[in-house]
This record gives C-alpha cells, sequence and structure tokens, in this order.
C-alpha cells in the first residue's frame, strides 16, 4: 500500500513566508478564524520556551481530482494569482494566529475573553521575558490599535504608539520577530548598560527560540484521493464540527466558479430562493439536509455511468455499482450534478405530495428522514409517471414496510443504494425489492412504542389518520388544514392520570396502543378524566362544542379501531387487547403481508 503522507519539520519563519507568498493556502472549505487574545498570547508564550504547539498537516496541489477553490490565510495579502503549492487541512487557528501577529504587518482582528471583536498589536515585555521568575504567558502582552493602555475611566496611562515609547516601556514587537529589528535593538541597548544586558539575556530566551522552532507537519502527497481528504479533516479538525460532503463539493465546484452553496441555500440580497428554501417551503420536507439531496443526485449520476457502461458491452458484474457512499459523492462531477439536480429536486417534491397523501405533515412527524433519499431518486426517475395509481400503490407498499420493518434505522447508504434500482425495477414490473420482502413486524413490538423516537410509532400514528381516523370532538378527519389549524397530535385514550388512579403500568398505558390522532382542543376536553366520562361530555356538548350524537361519535371511535363497548364501560384491559389485534391489522394491510401475533 502507497504511503499518502510524510512527517516533516519547516522552520516557523518559513512557513510563515509561504504564508505571506501564497505558497501555503486554505481549501475554501476550511471555516475562519476564531482565536481569541488569551489563546494568541497563550500561543506565543509555548513558542517562546520552545514547547510543542502541535502538528500542522498539508496537503500538495497538483491532483486532477483533487481540485478546490483556494483562500490566503486571514491576514494574508499574497500576490494576485499566486498559486499554493499546499493546503493547510490541519492548523489553522494556529498558523493564522501566528501570521498575523507576527508577519502580517497589520493589527490583528480577534475577540476577548467575553468573545468582544477588539484589534491589537502584540509586545513581549522584555523586563518580564527574562525574568525566572515571572510566568512566560505574562510577558505576551496586547496593546489595542492606538497602542495606548487607558484605566477602568478611560484616561491613557502608558503610550507606546512609536518606537521610542516602545523601548522606553520595554516591549518589543512581537511583528519585529523575524524581521528588520536590529536599529530597534541597537537603540534599546544604548538606553544603558542594564538594558545592553537585559538585552542579550531576551535574545537568548525569546529571540532564539522564535528563530530555530521547527513547525511538525505531516505531509500529504498530491496523489491523496479526496475521500481521504474529507475523513483526515474529519479526524483531525481541532474544530469539533464534522466537515461534510456538501462542504468538499463546494470548495470543488467553486474551482470550476459553481456555487453550490448559493444554490442550496439561494442568495437573500438578491431575494432567490435555493433548493433548501424550495423544499422546506413543504413543512414534510422540513429536515432535508444538503447531504440527503447530494445523495439522491449521485443516485442518479451513478446510475447513469453504471447505464452508460452496460449499453457499451460491460458485463452486469463489471459495470459500476449503483451507491451514495461519501466516497461515491465526492467523485460527482459538476457536469452531474448539473444534469441531476433540477430532476431530484422535483423528486424531493414528488416524495412530499406522497407523504400528505399517508397523512404524514411535518418533519417532527416523518418515521425516516432517509427514507426520503431512495424515494426521491426514484421519483425523480419516474417523472409523471409516478403519478398512477398503479406506482403510488407499489410506492406506499414499500414505505411502509420500510417503516414497520423499521429498515432504515442504520447502514441507510447501503439500503439506498438497493432500494432505488430495486423501486424501478418494481415498477417495471420486476421482484418486489428486498426492503418490502424482507421487512417484519411483531406484537412484541407494537407493546413497546412508547416515543416518537421509534419509526413504526409514528408510522402508526399516520396511519390511524391515513385510514380515516375522525377526531372525537368535530368528527372531522385529519386533512392538512385540519392537521395545522386544529394543531392534532397523537393524544392518551384512556388519560394519563386515570391510569395511574387505577393502578396501569407507564409502560403499558404509554404504549402506542393507548394513543390516538386528536386535535388539542379536543385533548382539553378529555382531561384527566374517564372515558365514559368524558365521552358523556361530548355528547353533551357545552358552550363551546354542540353535543353529539351516540351513534355518531361511535363511529368516530371506530373509526380509530376502537372497540366502543370496552371505552365506555372503562374496561382498560379489553380496550387494549382488542385496539392492539386491530393496529396489527391496520399495519399488515399498510405492508401487505401477515405480522406476527405472538403475545406477551
Amino acid at each position: 500500500m502507497t504511503t499518502t503522507f510524510s512527517p516533516d519539520k519547516i522552520a516557523l519563519s518559513d512557513m510563515l513566508r509561504s504564508v505571506a507568498d501564497g505558497k501555503l493556502q486554505l481549501p475554501d472549505f476550511q471555516r475562519g478564524w476564531v482565536w481569541n487574545d488569551d489563546h494568541i498570547r497563550s500561543l506565543l508564550a509555548s513558542i517562546s520556551m520552545s514547547f510543542p504547539v502541535g502538528a500542522v498537516m498539508t496537503l500538495a496541489t497538483g491532483n486532477p481530482d483533487v481540485k478546490f477553490k483556494t483562500r490566503p490565510l486571514e491576514g494574508a495579502e499574497p500576490p494576485v494569482n499566486a498559486r499554493p503549492d499546499f493546503l493547510l487541512l490541519d492548523g489553522q487557528q494556529r498558523m493564522t494566529s501566528l501570521f498575523q501577529a507576527i508577519a502580517s504587518g497589520k493589527v490583528v482582528d480577534t475577540r476577548d475573553a467575553r468573545d468582544k471583536d477588539i484589534q491589537r498589536w502584540y509586545y513581549v515585555d522584555i523586563r518580564k521575558a527574562v525574568d525566572p521568575n515571572v510566568d512566560r504567558e505574562e510577558a505576551f502582552v496586547s496593546l489595542p490599535r492606538d497602542r495606548l493602555t487607558r484605566n477602568f475611566r478611560g484616561e491613557v496611562v502608558v503610550d507606546y504608539s512609536t518606537p521610542e515609547l516602545e523601548r522606553a516601556g520595554g516591549l518589543f514587537p512581537v511583528g519585529l520577530m523575524f524581521g528588520e529589528y536590529e536599529d530597534w535593538a541597537e537603540e534599546y541597548r544604548d538606553l544603558s548598560p542594564e538594558h545592553k544586558e537585559r538585552w542579550k539575556a531576551f535574545r537568548k530566551a525569546v529571540l532564539e527560540p522564535f528563530q530555530k522552532y521547527q513547525v511538525p507537519v505531516i505531509a500529504m502527497g498530491n496523489g491523496t484521493p479526496k475521500e481521504a481528504v474529507c475523513l483526515v479533516f474529519e479526524k483531525v479538525n481541532t474544530g469539533g464540527v464534522s466537515l461534510t460532503v456538501f462542504e468538499l463539493l463546494t470548495a470543488t465546484f467553486a474551482a470550476e466558479n459553481f456555487h453550490l452553496r448559493e444554490a442550496w441555500l439561494g442568495d437573500p440580497k438578491s431575494g432567490v430562493t435555493g433548493i433548501q428554501g424550495r423544499l422546506h417551503k413543504h413543512p414534510v420536507l422540513g429536515n432535508v439536509e444538503n447531504t440527503d439531496f447530494l445523495q439522491a443526485v449521485t443516485l442518479l449520476a451513478t446510475r447513469a455511468r453504471r447505464l452508460e457502461q452496460l449499453q457499451a458491452g460491460k458485463l452486469d458484474s463489471e459495470a459500476a455499482a449503483v451507491s451514495c457512499k461519501r466516497k461515491d459523492v465526492l467523485k460527482l462531477t459538476l457536469q452531474e450534478y448539473q444534469a441531476h439536480a433540477q430532476a431530484v429536486e422535483q423528486g424531493f417534491i414528488r416524495a412530499a405530495q406522497f407523504l400528505r397523501t399517508q397523512k404524514m405533515f411535518t418533519a417532527r412527524d416523518l418515521p425516516y428522514r432517509t427514507q426520503l433519499v431512495p424515494m426521491a431518486a426514484a421519483l425523480a426517475v419516474l417523472g409523471d409517471k409516478a403519478q398512477s395509481v398503479a406506482v403510488q400503490d407499489k410506492l406506499a407498499e414499500w414505505y411502509w414496510n420500510g417503516v414497520f420493518g423499521e429498515l432504515y434505522a442504520s447502514a441507510t447508504e447501503t439500503r439506498f443504494a438497493k432500494d432505488f434500482p430495486e423501486l424501478l425495477a418494481w415498477m417495471d414490473g420486476k421482484d418486489a425489492p428486498d426492503t418490502v420482502r424482507e421487512a417484519s413486524f411483531n406484537a412484541q413490538r407494537l407493546d413497546d412504542l412508547r416515543t416518537r423516537n421509534s419509526a413504526a410509532y409514528k408510522g402508526v400514528y399516520a396511519l390511524l389518520m391515513r385510514d380515516g381516523a375522525e377526531d372525537f370532538r368535530t368528527g372531522l378527519p385529519a386533512t392538512d388544514t385540519a392537521y395545522f389549524d386544529e394543531s392534532i397530535d397523537i393524544h392518551h385514550i384512556f388519560p394519563q392520570d386515570w391510569c395511574e388512579k387505577q393502578g396501569i403500568k407507564k409502560r403499558v398505558y404509554d404504549s402506542v396502543i393507548n394513543k390516538t390522532p386528536l386535535a388539542y382542543r379536543t385533548n382539553r376536553k378529555i382531561g384527566g378524566s374517564a372515558p365514559s366520562a368524558y365521552l358523556a361530555r361530548l355528547q353533551r356538548g357545552d358552550k363551546d362544542t354542540p353535543p353529539v350524537d351516540g351513534e355518531r361519535l361511535d363511529e368516530i371511535l371506530e373509526t380509530h379501531v376502537i372497540d366502543v363497548a370496552a371505552l365506555r364501560s372503562d374496561d382498560f384491559n379489553a380496550f387494549f387487547m382488542a385496539r392492539r389485534s386491530a393496529l396489527l391489522d391496520r399495519i399488515a394491510g399498510a405492508m401487505k403481508k401477515p405480522v406476527s401475533r405472538m403475545e406477551t
């Protein structure tokens, strides 16, 4: 196996020169510089004592398959069109801090301990730096832009605004560390014999360590593949935020003058809505991420590659695989993205339309966001054919098997790559996807569904609405309008308070078997009363709610697959067992297969 990196050491002065010349730059996916004043002074002090401050990692440029838009480190102004030899993958905060404080020649934009923006020049207090009883960090100080120190009333206490005043105060400018400091030093030494001795000690204690300091560098060669760059960056990123494939592709496409981030987010200044905004107009797509979108695009792109290779005569086993793993997304070309992005966007919108027919209206109620990826990809390929009843019925069967089989909880990228082509083949008359054939559900799982953390829990909730559950108070089924206007949510049928007083265990009464979709106001009417009591109140009505006919109320209860007699007689056990069986029937109907009736 070829080694993709090599350890090295480079003089700090050479590193800073490379930054100034533009030979060392940042890939555009790197985030902004954020170190504060305390961090910078501590870093400078560590260098002065020859302490290790950590290795930096660089990537050699020149690989035609790994092209990123680049930018100089903040504060650097290299020659126009300077082409970097290396990109800085790790160590941005340290190198930017050192460059700005030492080599930029400009005041440093940073922040104080309260995160307030400030501007600072950095100095070394010569007297403190050579005193062995003083902590070295105390010797490194920063001054405001005007180089004046003030008291709490804002009155100037000390002025360091000229070289003469700097020398008189014994503050050596860090910006002279690798520059022309001999004139400054000569005049400092001439102040007195004591100054001369102090300078000699300072030179040995601070200047020489800086000038001799070697930065450990892990240098990645230009043969490093793009997916390795992404993985390495995630492992070494000290900022604590993982790099996404979206950010890498943004930098890659920017090298070809395409702004992926703008295409996704839009441009608020010009009022242009991006893909994200257009998708998020559909509440059920509110959590769709840019990586979801790119995975769907990659499924189409890899499918197109495969079909092209098969048509060219390659054997099925030799042709490119349909896939959307990270390495595949990173191989996506700009031309492929542009060829498929619009269709994928429409695929997601068609997915939202389908989910509304299944009574899933918001991202919060979506069992699996991840299942949208192969669905959107398939609908992108099917186009208008997706509106046919045959396609919609098969899509629903596949969807509910994925939900109740809980097959999208892990290893999703592998399942994406299987479901997408298998769905298309099924629509074309071939065998059902593995997701449909492999999914199973049993009664024990139904007993265990208690919170929205479970996809199947959300599935039961949506399935009841899909199959016509009407609100106890209004008698209205769940529609887009009713869902939002009435604040429909899943609520207990036998109220929690009543169940607690009857000694029913929480793990039992909190099961989805004892829950159903109801409007917010209806749940308030129910309160904590026994079912017999709140049903009687609903039938009588009040000043806010007209009375409900008893027979009509029984019909409404039946739309929730509730045993009316058991509910009206407050018989929790009879209700629970009857509804458990009825819900299993509903799930079996959605999956179009028997489910296990194993008793607990």
